[in-house]
């Protein structure tokens, strides 16, 4: 996968930070979060002081059954992230990273706590592809496919950008997209926490305690 990149610039009072498609270099007509001075030095977490508002997605679970995120994580602290399984890098880290931080918390809250996987490249991930690829990382996870374009509306809703996936020049197929991780707290179910590619276990699994609570990292 291509990398992306961050674009930051600092106001008198805040810091803005740009998303952008991974990979596309190019951050025009991308929307804008205000952040408190951007991130503290050593620290993975972005707190942003205008949350997302959690996506109205309605999509398919790995079961085949329909999954509408609003409903489905009401109240619960959860993690949101776009990606696909034939990544080769960025995502099945991700997810992995996620996957052991989480296996560190009370199992209450391991339960509590969701973990949400939407694929960028529905045309290949199905629902039991996709079932399949989760389970190898966390069972518990929940995978989401359906119409491309509702996936890129709710992803762009949250600052992420999403492209169809195309092949690259050696032919292979390459699904672009932002590397984020978004959390939403379980007071407010609006997404307050912003993760990069770059986060760690360790980083999910400091900040986890907290992010469950709806407290800030």
């Amino acid at each position: 996968m291509r990398k992306k990149t961050f674009a930051a610039a600092v106001t008198l009072a805040a810091a803005t930070l740009t998303l952008s498609a991974c990979g596309t270099g190019d951050d025009s007509g991308a929307p804008v979060a205000v952040v408190s001075g951007g991130s503290d030095a050593g620290k993975a977490a972005t707190v942003l002081d205008q949350p997302f508002t959690k996506p109205d997605l309605v999509l398919t679970d790995t079961h085949g059954k329909k999954y509408d995120l609003r409903k489905e994580t009401e109240g619960h602290p959860t993690l949101l992230y776009f990606g696909y399984t034939h990544c080769p890098d960025i995502c099945p880290a991700t997810m992995s990273n996620i996957a052991v931080a989480r296996k560190t918390l009370p199992k209450a809250e391991q339960n509590d706590l969701r973990v949400v996987f939407v694929t960028t490249d529905p045309g290949r991930d199905t629902p039991a592809e996709l079932g399949k690829w989760l389970k190898g990382i966390d069972s518990r996870f929940i995978g989401l496919t359906g119409d491309f374009a509702a996936v890129k509306t709710g992803a762009r809703s949250v600052g992420i950008s999403v492209e169809p996936t195309t092949k690259d020049k050696n032919g292979k197929l390459v699904s672009v997209h932002g590397t984020q991780v978004i959390a939403f707290s379980p007071k407010t179910d609006a997404g307050y926490v912003l993760y990069g590619e770059d986060t760690t276990v360790d980083d999910y699994s400091r900040d986890l305690p907290k992010l469950v609570r709806g407290a800030n990292p």
